[in-house]
């Protein structure tokens, strides 16, 4: 194939994602012109767009600079959201495949997510401080707050990449299992096992509701302070998807007041601010944007792109990735994340 394939991967890295097989795969399809570091400068951006068939990492590619660019066949993201350094109407103008990595990351997301749940159900974190300070209750004096996720209801607010992924962690407990999710039709949510139900419900309902909904125009918010006060005393609220799906002064007034444990890996600000009053916040459990970054998972993004470039090529369609869709893609709200 003529034509040339940009490799601009930031945040990432080429030897996080590229094995040597990998590498030599991607060099099999084209030219591949590497670049490695912060993002590639502008001059080197334009010096291949006469050529360039492929980009893979998050080039900033608006429109103007997408004109510039007539062989352009695919964007592949190697981050887990669909960021706004894309013109995704002119792409979908031009029949350009643009996909993300997010599948790479749902299977480290939903063992993280399961294990904030646990922990937070249980008191982990303040069972391991007790012993540590030697204040530690012996056989389970201390436990009078925990409770068990077996046969527990447990409650999925968005149901996409991230909720399917948890699903096969959750089943074995054997309780219910309910799901709010706007973007899927109540026939969809039954085909996967669950009982699709409205916001409002899912909190009353569920002991612990796992919040992994992308951050949308349309969801800004929406945990807010009716649906934690109607959970039932002590119930967990596990976040792992957006923060703005929240609303962080009722999440934080919640747990300060000890109606409900919250179990949070993102963050309106990230780094946290060193004086940030969610560093001392009582009845939670806290973990700093880690949940999807695990280095098992890199080399799997790199296979998964060379596969999908594979496809594409061959005027298939890319079956690893996951695909921007013109109807929602434009009301995503993703943020970078480094």
């Amino acid at each position: 194939m003529s034509g040339v394939v940009f490799v601009d991967p930031y945040p990432r890295t080429l030897a996080q994602i590229f094995g040597e097989c990998d590498r030599r795969r991607l060099e099999a399809l084209s030219e591949v012109v590497w670049h490695d570091g912060p993002p590639a400068p502008d001059d080197a951006v334009e010096e291949v767009l006469g050529r360039v068939v492929t980009v893979i990492g998050q080039t900033a590619l608006p429109r103007e600079r997408l004109d510039r660019a007539p062989h352009l066949r695919a964007v592949l993201n190697v981050e887990g959201n669909f960021l706004p350094n894309v013109d995704y109407t002119a792409c979908f103008e031009r029949g350009i495949h643009v996909l993300s990595a997010a599948p790479v990351f749902g299977p480290p997301v939903a063992e993280l997510a399961l294990g904030l749940a646990l922990a937070a159900a249980r008191d982990i974190p303040g069972a391991d401080a007790d012993v540590r300070a030697g204040r530690e209750e012996l056989y389970g004096g201390a436990n009078e707050r925990s409770f068990l996720l077996s046969g527990a209801t447990l409650g999925l607010l968005g149901c996409g990449g991230l909720g399917r992924a948890l699903l096969p962690l959750l089943r074995p407990f054997g309780g219910p299992l309910l799901a709010h999710d706007p973007w899927l039709q109540d026939g969809v949510v039954r085909e996967l096992g669950l009982e699709p139900v409205g916001l409002d419900e899912l909190f009353v309902r569920s002991r612990v509701v796992f919040v992994l909904a992308a951050a949308t125009t349309e969801n800004e918010g929406t945990v807010g302070r009716a649906q934690l006060q109607a959970m039932s005393p002590g119930s967990v609220v596990v976040l792992v998807s957006r923060s703005p799906v929240v609303d962080w002064p009722a999440l934080l007034e919640a747990a300060s007041s000890g109606r409900v444990r919250v179990a949070v890996d993102v963050f309106p600000e990230e780094p946290i601010p060193a004086g940030d009053p969610v560093r001392s916040l009582p009845n939670s459990v806290l973990s700093a944007h880690r949940a999807g970054n695990v280095p098992e998972v890199w080399p799997r993004i790199g296979e998964m792109v060379v596969d999908d470039l594979e496809w594409i090529l061959r005027g298939l369609p890319p079956q690893r990735l996951q695909a921007a869709r013109p109807e929602t893609v434009n009301r995503l709200r993703s943020r970078p994340v480094v």
